[in-house]
């Protein structure tokens, strides 16, 4: 997509790349997530990376992905995706239990969605736009 590699160039040379990173006080880089996939809500600006993180670390999860939805109170609303491993009967309130645990209140997930799988492109990468799309309308 050569227009599209055109488009993200700027004209001192740097190339958006679309990922968000801090730059710790030893100087060093931490990529957190991707501009695209940053959830704000209540003014709160929320890296899914990070939640996805501790979800996947849970006992009863393949793996996960965070995302946000319109909500009518917050602007949008964080929203966890999981894939359970085998047999697992790790609930909604389990991952949300865990969570509130680890982290303030405005990363906490609003709803644990459960799916077999999740979508993905032919690269293997989750395609999180589909699931915004298809979990749209959850608090509406």
């Amino acid at each position: 997509m050569p227009e599209k590699t055109r488009e993200e160039f700027r004209d001192d040379g740097f190339f958006i790349t679309g990922d968000i990173a801090l730059i710790d006080q030893k100087g060093y880089v931490h990529i957190v997530g991707r501009a695209k996939d940053l959830v704000i809500s209540g003014g709160f600006n929320i890296y899914p990376k990070e939640i996805e993180t501790e979800i996947d670390k849970m006992d009863g999860v393949l793996e996960s992905a965070v995302i946000g939805v319109p909500h009518p109170d917050f602007g949008e609303a964080v929203v966890a995706v999981v894939v359970r491993t085998g047999n697992s009967h790790i609930s909604e309130e389990d991952i949300i239990r865990y969570i509130k645990s680890l982290m303030a209140n405005f990363k906490v997930p609003k709803k644990v969605i459960f799916l077999a799988e999740l979508p993905r492109n032919t690269m293997g990468k989750v395609q999180k736009n589909i699931l915004r799309e298809d979990y749209r309308a959850l608090f509406a």
